[in-house]
């Protein structure tokens, strides 16, 4: 296991509100200027599609659904109503030019990658906001900051914020693009993506589940061990991924690793062993695993 130690992995507790998809303006992009964001939405919508190659079948569908939203406008809470799709806004407390949104039919952030991974699955997924679609069960594998956009397929998810506060998320196109529900006064567009300012990484998503109990690791030459704890006897070596069957996930020793750090660790039924969840893909605290006894 190495450690790196480039951030601190959170503990997520999914949070009922909407997503605030705050973003810092810029001199391009005019909150109170519709007309100019909506020749930007027109220049880009030429190249809204799968920009690369790699991505799988559900990415590349949630892909094109994005797109197919191209112009819609943003609007604060927008995509969270009963089913996936666009629905009116809010006024965003803290943003004079959400002041029209409750008149705009659009997405927030979240909303429009909800609607695009349900038009993809055919599965309402990421229902929640971008904290909670970063934290996703759904999620198979995780992207720090500093790998920047080498290892992205079209269809991951690029996330900003702190811990356990992520507040914008957007759908990579490959090929340095993403597409993207920005900020109220603009509409659904096509941007370069972002690596600096508090851009944290980035997810992807599968659209399976996992209330089989079945879950991928990540990482090389990843040990298990006799008792939830890195002390403890080891057992075996994944040398890369591997899918593995979980029975239940416990408290214990508090491990950091790889930019992580979590105390969960998960029992392997088939290993008589345990991992900690640093190196199981998903949330710190597992969705769906029992308590082990």
């Amino acid at each position: 296991m190495q450690h790196t130690l480039a951030r601190v992995r959170r503990t997520f507790a999914a949070a009922g509100i909407l997503a605030a998809c705050a973003v810092v303006p810029t001199a391009q992009l005019s909150a109170a200027s519709p007309h100019l964001t909506a020749g930007v939405t027109r220049a880009a919508a030429g190249g809204c599609d799968v920009l690369a190659p790699g991505a799988s079948a559900a990415a590349e569908a949630a892909v094109r659904a994005a797109c197919s939203q191209l112009g819609i406008w943003y609007t604060w809470g927008g995509g969270h109503g009963p089913q996936p799709g666009a629905t009116y806004g809010e006024v965003d407390p803290t943003d004079p030019a959400s002041n029209h949104d409750p008149e705009r039919l659009g997405f927030d952030c979240s909303g429009l990658v909800r609607y695009a991974y349900a038009q993809a699955t055919g599965q309402d997924i990421l229902a929640g906001n971008a904290n909670s679609q970063y934290y996703s069960s759904h999620v198979t594998a995780r992207f720090s900051a500093a790998q920047g956009t080498g290892p992205l397929l079209p269809g991951d998810l690029m996330a900003w914020g702190g811990d356990n506060g992520i507040h914008h998320i957007a759908v990579y196109l490959g090929a340095g693009k993403m597409v993207e529900a920005r900020q109220s006064g603009t509409h659904v567009m096509v941007s370069d993506v972002r690596l600096g300012g508090d851009y944290n990484g980035a997810v992807r998503i599968g659209a399976g589940s996992n209330q089989d109990g079945n879950f991928n690791t990540w990482g090389t030459d990843v040990w298990t061990h006799a008792q939830p704890s890195t002390t403890s006897a080891r057992v075996n070596k994944f040398a890369g991924p591997t899918r593995v069957k979980i029975s239940c996930q416990k408290h214990a020793q508090l491990v950091e690793a790889d930019g992580y750090r979590n105390d969960a660790w998960s029992y392997l039924p088939d290993y008589k062993a345990w991992i900690t969840n640093i190196y199981i893909q998903g949330p710190a605290w597992l969705d769906g695993v029992p308590t082990c006894a």
